[in-house]
């Protein structure tokens, strides 16, 4: 039987409010409840029985925070920064354990690698981030930590003579000494009802819109918070190995019919309390609704919600990728346009502007330095953790101090909210991603060793939904790239083409991949015109094994009609090592198939040698016993060649071998297989091929070579002939019948065919 826990109400407010899990565990390390429990901690551990690494950490948190008899801090093998308060007082003792957020970016993007491809990828990623936690600063842990110690201290167990005091009322009552703050931000993360409380504060409402427990308001410096800065890098930024050249001017400012405010604005009227409480109803709907979209969405409501509360018509949302602040979403008069912002993601200046809950304004000047053509632009951070992970340019002036503030509360409010949604996304493109690859590995198993070239492109190009792609492999012999396929192309280039030589030859050489948004705005020749590209954009990747490139694979023509762009190079990364095993794999078997085919070839003539026709003959053998089709074999014998040797000398004799050879090659059909038996001896199997039709192409030959203009003398040969039948069909009877044949048209002359029938 459980124990009955006194104070649910309050530790449910506590949780919600801060942004935490509180979970109460009993000496059996098990749950007994749980706050606003973290969807990590819940998907890992669904009874609320803790499993495999949990039972390292919160498995043994009652243990220990038991035997210290004070708070213990942990993180988790999740990155769930926790901290243990041992409850006395009770039917048993307990222990709260508080926390289960993440303090740390490196923690929760690890987390995201994880739940992507580790060990947590067969959890559901809406799941698994639905309710993913994340707070500012330990203080927010420090502080829920000592308030439920001390009420925890007055709590008794249930059917006491005394009645018991309500953890409800303690929270209200208990004074608690709160532990320093870190600098890491100076509020804790913001939740629905705190946010919408603080917001009602300062609308001027009353208590009985929503119930919050009071926070302090933050302490602004008294350092300028507006700053006033030259923009250092509104231009475009040129990557090196990008073909593509930026475009002449970046539009960072609002289009003409923008207004922007010249004057001194005239003081804000007072509002109703009407006004003040739709605007917010208009923040508790927001904030309501966040998480039950995906990122792309939200970034779209957030900035149509900025747009619509405050008038503003001129909106970027910036997004962190590595160090840099990259445009993703464009609002109102910034449609269609394009940013390149030179400030860090971890520039002090947006850290203190996020602490101080100020935008940053940066000012671009123009060239004569005049500053009546001022274009302003503020930039409001968003981040968690200390960290900014995004921000909403807003290209206007903004005079209203108060609304500047109250956006920029907004922007670190729906942090948390935005980094789970992205998390989600991360995790959704990652399982996508992932089913992508395997995909592509379950094809390239069923690619055959004759078409593998041509698989491997069109699998490729699939993937990227290209309508165009090419395959080049490195031919070390010749030191020039190689056509291996062609998909959606009008032919291969003519003779006199240089294959590669306007992109890939300089991927290859770099070994970096080329993303061409338009060819046009690059320096490359143009493409003829005949070749009928539908889009303007390409990509060109190295294909690399241990960091030495064997190939290039280029697409063009998007089904989409889009351009290409970092997910397609992301996507492209994700199979690259794949196609390059393959192509070295089916490189290897060429060369194998050149050494074999060396092996079984006579030196001398070209032909095959005995070993490989004999190989094929006992194929043939079976062939015509099962299926009853006909078959030949021929035996060959150059006349008087010892005499011709004698006379001549061996390089002439050799000159006449080579010149037999020739003439075999040159008579024969092609499924029929000639082969050099040994020293003046060829052989020659025809399969499907019955005694009349073996005789009249055993006739053609002798005539051939009797014809043919040899340098010293003329030379003829002798040839017998055994074909299959019902008495005579192995491999060792044939050869020995066509022989005995052979032995009897040089008897009877030379320069003659005889068939092992007619003797």
């Amino acid at each position: 039987m459980r124990q009955e826990i006194p104070g649910k109400t309050a530790l449910d407010r506590l949780a919600n409010e801060n942004g935490i899990a509180i979970a109460l565990i009993d000496e059996t390390a098990h749950e007994v409840y749980v706050a606003n429990n973290n969807s990590i901690c819940r998907e890992l551990n669904p009874n609320g029985e803790f499993e495999t690494h949990c039972k390292a950490f919160c498995g043994t948190a009652f243990e220990e925070a038991s035997e210290v008899g004070e708070t213990v801090s942990f993180t988790c093998h999740a990155g769930l920064e926790c901290r243990v308060v041992p409850i006395e007082g009770g039917e048993r003792p307990l222990v709260a354990i508080i926390g289960r957020t993440f303090l740390k970016a490196e923690n929760y993007r690890r987390a995201t690698t994880r739940a992507i491809s580790g060990d947590w990828k067969d959890h559901s990623p809406a799941e698994f981030f639905e309710n993913v936690l994340l707070t500012g600063s330990a203080t927010v842990l420090d502080r829920t930590a000592a308030r439920i110690g001390g009420s925890a201290k007055k709590l008794k167990a249930v059917g006491d003579e005394r009645k018991p005091q309500k953890l409800e009322e303690v929270a209200k009552t208990e004074t608690v000494e709160e532990p320093a703050a870190e600098p890491v931000r100076k509020n804790p993360a913001p939740t629905v009802s705190n946010i919408v409380a603080r917001f009602n504060r300062e609308l001027g409402l009353g208590k009985e819109t929503v119930r919050a427990v009071p926070r302090a308001e933050p302490q602004i410096t008294e350092k300028q918070v507006e700053q006033k800065i030259e923009l250092p890098a509104l231009v475009p930024e040129r990557k090196p190995e990008q073909v593509v050249e930026p475009a002449p001017q970046v539009l960072a400012t609002p289009a003409p019919d923008v207004p922007v405010a010249t004057a001194v604005p005239e003081a804000p009227k007072p509002r109703s309390n009407e006004q003040r409480a739709a605007e917010a109803r208009a923040w508790r709907s927001f904030f309501g609704s966040l998480l039950k979209t995906d990122h792309a969405k939200a970034v779209e409501s957030v900035l149509e919600f900025i747009s619509l509360q405050y008038g503003l018509s001129a909106l970027i949302w910036l997004e962190r990728n590595d160090k840099k602040l990259v445009n993703t979403f464009a609002f109102g008069a910034m449609k269609n346009r394009k940013l390149r912002l030179g400030i860090a993601a971890d520039d002090k200046r947006l850290i203190e502007a996020a602490q101080n809950e100020m935008p940053l304004e940066l000012v671009e000047r123009p060239k004569d330095g005049s500053p009546q053509g001022d274009r302003v632009m503020n930039l409001f951070p968003i981040g968690v953790g200390g960290e900014i992970s995004a921000g909403v340019a807003i290209f206007e002036k903004i005079e209203d101090e108060r609304v500047r503030r109250q956006i920029a509360r907004f922007c670190q409010s729906i942090a948390p909210q935005m980094e789970i949604l992205r998390l989600r996304g991360a995790v959704a493109r990652g399982e996508t991603l992932s089913t992508a690859v395997r995909r592509f590995s379950e094809s390239l198993r069923q690619i055959d060793a004759e078409d593998v070239w041509i698989k491997l492109t069109q699998n490729a190009a699939e993937l990227l939904k290209a309508e165009r792609a090419s395959l080049m492999v490195m031919n070390e012999r010749t030191g020039a790239l190689e056509i291996k396929a062609l998909i959606g192309g009008l032919g291969k280039p003519g003779k006199d083409d240089v294959v590669g030589e306007r992109v890939a030859r300089l991927v290859f050489d770099k070994n970096k991949p080329i993303i061409v948004p338009d060819v046009a705005k690059t320096g490359l020749p143009p493409v003829a015109a005949s070749r009928n590209y539908k889009t303007p954009s390409f990509m060109s990747c190295p294909l690399s094994i241990s960091g030495k490139a064997i190939g290039v694979m280029s697409f063009a023509d998007k089904a989409s009609g889009q351009p290409f762009d970092r997910g397609s190079l992301n996507l492209f990364h994700a199979i690259a090592s794949q196609i390059a095993v393959a192509i070295d794999r089916a490189s290897l078997k060429e060369k194998a198939g050149e050494f074999e085919q060396l092996s079984v070839t006579d030196a001398l003539t070209g032909l095959l040698n005995r070993r490989y026709i004999e190989a094929r003959l006992a194929e043939e053998v079976k062939r015509s016993n099962r299926h009853g089709f006909p078959m030949s074999f021929m035996m060959i014998d150059v006349d008087h060649f010892k005499s011709y040797n004698d006379q001549f000398g061996h390089p002439a004799g050799d000159e006449a071998l080579k010149l037999v050879g020739h003439v075999i090659r040159e008579t024969l059909r092609g499924a029929d297989v000639a082969a050099r038996f040994g020293g003046e001896e060829f052989s020659i199997l025809l399969p499907q091929t019955g005694p009349e039709e073996a005789w009249a192409i055993g006739e053609r030959l002798r005539h051939n070579i009797a014809e043919t203009v040899f340098p010293h003398r003329v030379v003829t040969a002798s040839i017998g002939i055994a074909s299959c039948s019902a008495d005579l069909c192995s491999v060792v009877h044939i050869v020995a019948a066509a022989d005995k044949a052979l032995y009897e048209a040089k008897r009877r002359g030379r320069n003659r065919i005889m068939a092992f029938e007619q003797i």
